[in-house]
């Protein structure tokens, strides 16, 4: 299969006053992280709000996203589909296939937390078998601080057994430099593994992992790409990865991050001042002010 790798923007998704999606607004978007270095986005993750939009609402914006590729014909595109439901999760999955995007990325179902590995490793496959055509790229979504299920390396082996040709690897949201180590020693570059912290993007690559996928990507992807280009040349991180950690610090004190991210485009790059959907809620006055004052992306 192709290989999908680099720097992935876990993009925000451009909302109406009434709180639909804009969907004139997102290719006008993703061309705007193309310029800056991203090699693809990943829809409707967190930080895209996914989880606030019907199943129609979804596929619009697939459609809307896939625009992007008239100009960016290289530019991956990735889609959260997970929801508790296996029925819709498969049916979303097939849509995002369908619309042309190059893979899913998808949470396991996280209402029945206390669920074995057995049980995931069932609805997972099920998920791959029933939906992923071939040489399309199916990505578990590892994010326990939201889901409360923690993805084991044991079910990912399966997984990858099950299924070599369509599981690809995972976004790794845990934020934990132990389990990436421990991802890399497993797996090596047989599994596509992307993380989720920027703080652990010069970790993450020293330990075999193929990218990152982040929030902050929206805002500060072109240091992203630096920290990708250094390591591939093998050169020092480090300054970068320094610079990078500075803003990352600041934003976690601003979470959730849709609001923040929304309202730094909007102040930043001049992008309308999107709206969050209910029940996030955007930046208070004095948050914004306070966060105009500590990050500077001019």
């Amino acid at each position: 299969m192709p290989n999908i790798k680099g720097i992935f923007a876990a993009s925000i998704t451009p909302l109406q006053r009434d709180y639909t999606p804009d969907l004139e607004a997102l290719p006008i978007y993703l061309d705007f992280l193309a310029h800056r270095g991203c090699h693809g986005a990943l829809l409707l993750g967190t930080t895209g709000e996914g989880p606030s939009f019907s199943p129609d609402q979804r596929v619009a914006i697939f459609r809307s996203a896939a625009e992007i590729r008239q100009e960016w014909p290289d530019f991956k595109l990735l889609a959260g589909t997970g929801t508790p439901s296996l029925d819709e999760t498969i049916q979303l999955t097939r849509s995002a296939f369908d619309c042309g995007l190059d893979g899913v990325v998808v949470l396991p179902p996280y209402y029945f937390r206390d669920s074995a590995d057995s049980g995931l490793l069932s609805w997972f496959s099920e998920v791959i078998d029933r939906s992923v055509p071939e040489g399309g790229h199916f990505f578990v979504y590892h994010i326990p601080g939201m889901s409360r299920i923690p993805i084991s390396i044991n079910l990912l082996s399966n997984l990858l057994e099950k299924a070599p040709n369509k599981f690809s690897g995972l976004k790794d949201s845990s934020g934990d430099s132990e389990f990436a180590a421990r991802l890399g020693e497993k797996f090596g570059e047989d599994l596509s593994v992307f993380t989720g912290n920027d703080r652990l993007i010069s970790t993450a690559l020293n330990n075999h992992a193929s990218g990152c996928i982040t929030a902050l990507a929206n805002l500060i992807s072109p240091d992203l790409k630096s920290i990708w280009d250094a390591h591939s040349q093998h050169e020092s991180t480090e300054m970068i990865q320094t610079r990078v950690d500075h803003v990352r610090n600041i934003a976690d004190k601003f979470a959730p991050f849709p609001p923040l991210i929304k309202f730094l485009l909007n102040h930043s790059f001049e992008f309308p001042y999107w709206p969050v959907c209910p029940p996030l809620e955007d930046l208070s006055p004095a948050s914004a002010n306070q966060v105009s004052r500590l990050i500077d992306l001019a």
